[in-house]
């Protein structure tokens, strides 16, 4: 006999945002579904490099190139000054004299860098399709949505918004106008120390992985006191007496890289390599980061693998073009290095700069066309820059 049941309806809400095709379609408020530039150079062409260094050349000082660290080697050739986000911003801010500020990175990084570099200077990001999953997560309406959830249930006045890095300039003006401020990997106890002087509770956007882990392994609050909020969820998922009793109410976003990562992966490499230091990026989920030897931000990884003792082996759980050169660098000094996971992983969408992408933004700035421009509204960048400067001036 036959059983036919009846579904029970989800309860989920869409995300209030059309699928858009990648390179046909975008939507001002996401990092989505951007258009991408058309002729570029064949990939397979021997003089590519050439040809970046004959532009770059040509434009000199009006040119500043910032390559992240998750770019791949040959773009990292070419920029000036490698980092994290925060640090390339602020290294575009203290370069006035550039005109054109080239940002090899994702679009959130780029918008960064135009809020804190002067209005005669443009910044442009190689691939406008070079986004970040994670700061899609967290929309303007679903935070706004958000926002009201808090307001109906009597805690808004006690909530103080803390924006990761990594997030659009909409995400960053919500978090100004709301007396919130904006925190990186290396300094997310010290906002959430400030948050909490201002407030009982703390809305961290976008990433609750990097929320949870500095709230209870830095701060000592407890898993319990961690509350996660669905945006595709009615009320996030939540009810008002969870939303009430919990201190940090968390995003649900997280990074793509970082979340692959697994307990399983760290089990696995200790077994494989004795003696490993297993190395991890606050992005990573909570229980890989309490199983881990060592945690922080990529500047802390990098310095950590610099302070290495010879011979020492090392188990890296961040982005693998970052990790691949790290274990080429100090190859020479007998340091064993490798990817925590035995899954390749790049950054889908910081690879999409790469350099028939690079070659055709700088050839077309010497040549006088400004492309991929990137250019945060007045508006936005007056309460986006009102949150960075509160990080900024964190004691």
């Amino acid at each position: 006999m036959r059983v036919v049941t009846t579904a029970q309806p989800l309860d989920v809400q869409p995300t209030p945002l059309a699928l858009l095709l990648l390179g046909r379609e975008a939507d001002p408020k996401s990092e989505r579904g951007v258009e991408c530039p058309g002729d570029l150079p064949a990939p397979s062409d021997p003089d590519l490099v050439e040809r970046a260094r004959a532009a770059k050349a040509k434009l000199g000082d009006k040119v500043f190139v910032l390559g992240h660290h998750y770019q791949r080697d040959e773009v990292i050739e070419f920029a000036d000054v490698t980092g994290d986000s925060f640090k390339l911003a602020r290294d575009a801010a203290a370069r006035p004299d550039a005109e054109y500020i080239v940002f090899c990175g994702v679009h959130f990084m780029a918008e960064s860098a135009d809020i804190l570099t002067g209005d005669d200077q443009q910044v442009i990001l190689p691939d406008l399709a070079a986004g970040c999953s994670m700061a899609d997560m967290a929309t303007a309406e679903q935070v706004a949505e958000c926002w009201d959830v808090l307001t109906d249930a009597g805690i808004a006045e006690q909530v103080v918004p803390v924006s990761y890095m990594n997030s659009s300039a909409d995400i960053k003006a919500f978090t100004g106008k709301h007396g919130g401020t904006i925190c990186t990997s290396s300094n997310a106890k010290r906002a959430l120390d400030w948050a909490f002087e201002q407030g009982e509770k703390v809305l961290f956007l976008p990433d609750q992985h990097l929320g949870r882990n500095t709230a209870v392994r830095d701060m000592g609050l407890s898993l319990d006191d961690c509350v996660v909020y669905n945006p595709h969820k009615p009320n996030g998922g939540l009810t008002a007496e969870q939303l009430r009793a919990a201190k940090m109410i968390l995003w649900r976003g997280h990074c793509s890289v970082h979340g692959r990562f697994s307990l399983e992966s760290v089990e696995d490499v200790r077994k494989r390599i004795p003696d490993v230091n297993v190395l991890v990026h606050p992005e990573c989920k909570h229980e890989v980061v309490a199983a881990a030897d060592y945690v922080g931000s990529t500047e802390y990884i990098i310095k950590a693998l610099e302070a290495a003792p010879r011979g020492s082996k090392w188990a890296i759980g961040t982005e693998l073009n970052l990790v691949r050169r790290l274990a080429n660098r100090f190859a020479a000094e007998d340091k064993e290095i490798v990817f925590l996971d035995k899954t390749v992983c790049f950054c889908s969408t910081m690879n999409r700069i790469d350099l028939p992408h690079l070659v055709w933004t700088l050839e077309s700035l010497a040549a006088g066309k400004v492309v991929n421009r990137i250019e945060v509204d007045k508006e936005t960048e007056s309460f986006a820059k009102l949150a960075l400067e509160r990080m900024l001036a964190l004691p």
